[in-house]
């Protein structure tokens, strides 16, 4: 089976990897998003899936043809050489482009994604993220026959996975990336067998990509939301404390009555664990953080180094 492997972020490594390990499967071409400036010296670095096949020490020019178009859609060139390899299969998986109808008519059986969710909820961007942020038990895998809109293609094969109390963003995306791989080669193997079913758009919700607004704390919330979003959206969420930003990474809710006078407010300082804050409906107890410039500490170091006391507020 002849696969062009359409993919840019972490998430889409696994499935790369293992496409590449099937003897009987051949990647023909990658396409992913172009290079650009990341980390702190604003180097221009490849995404993480053209990285993956360097560190595999693939000559691309002669074993595995990577292309890294700008505008995908629009890219004639790009698009003629898709279209001369005659694939069995393009194979997406957070790409980042949204694939033009000429596109998916291009391979033999048609676009396969892989999404970070059971569909037809958590259609769109950040199915991982609103997931935990929402409070959901259970996530998983869906793989589908794309079409033109976002998400919304016939429905191939599902795997559930469990969102642990522990879990994060970070952490739940590299084990939903891991099934995802899993589940891809499943449905490439049994292709020419899977019965396709339709989504149940009555039943659908959509999982916007996230914004630097979504990451502000806003402690007129129940203590059980923020410590979800905390957690989805890990390790960015932040409030601010005497003038400067603090970023919490890790928290626990803690049984406590409304009290709307004292909503931001240190309420407790816990030795060895960290200091409590009152919300609309409920305690969280901060234990873990990161302030500005600086690296991530305990909770309990950091009240304790910045002497905070009980009564001092949160914004």
């Amino acid at each position: 089976m002849r696969i062009v492997f359409f993919g840019t972020p972490d998430f889409a490594v696994p499935t790369l990897n293992r496409l590449l390990s099937e003897p009987d499967i051949e990647v023909v071409g990658i396409v992913s998003q172009p290079d650009t400036r990341r980390g702190r010296g604003n180097q221009v670095s490849p995404s993480p899936v053209k990285a993956a096949v360097i560190a595999k020490h693939l000559d691309l020019s002669h074993e595995l043809k990577i292309w890294q178009p700008d505008r995908l859609k629009k890219d004639q060139v790009v698009l003629e050489e898709l279209k001369a390899v005659a694939a069995d299969v393009f194979v997406v998986v957070a790409y980042g482009q949204i694939l033009s109808q000429k596109i998916l008519n291009m391979p033999k059986y048609g676009c396969i994604n892989v999404h970070g969710s059971l569909l037809p909820k958590y259609r769109g961007a950040a199915p991982v993220q609103w997931a935990i942020a929402n409070g959901e038990s259970i996530t998983g895998i869906t793989t589908m026959q794309m079409d033109a809109g976002i998400d919304t293609g016939a429905m191939l094969l599902k795997a559930e996975l469990k969102i642990l109390p522990e879990d994060n963003a970070d952490t739940l995306s590299v084990k939903l990336a891991n099934l995802g791989a899993d589940l891809l080669i499943d449905t490439l193997r049994c292709l020419g067998t899977i019965t396709p079913e339709l989504q149940d758009d009555q039943a659908s919700c959509y999982s916007p990509m996230i914004g630097r607004e979504d990451w502000q704390i806003d402690w007129n919330s129940e203590a059980i939301a923020l410590h979800n979003r905390i957690r989805a959206f890990y390790p960015n969420c932040y409030t601010d404390y005497r003038g400067q930003r603090l970023k919490i990474t890790k928290t626990e809710v803690i049984a406590g009555n409304e009290n709307l006078d004292r909503m931001g407010e240190i309420s407790d300082i816990r030795k060895g664990k960290g200091f409590v804050v009152q919300t609309k409906q409920g305690l969280l107890l901060i234990t873990e953080l990161q302030p500005a410039g600086k690296k991530l500490q305990s909770g309990w170091d950091f009240v304790n180094g910045a002497r905070s006391a009980i009564g001092e507020t949160f914004s």
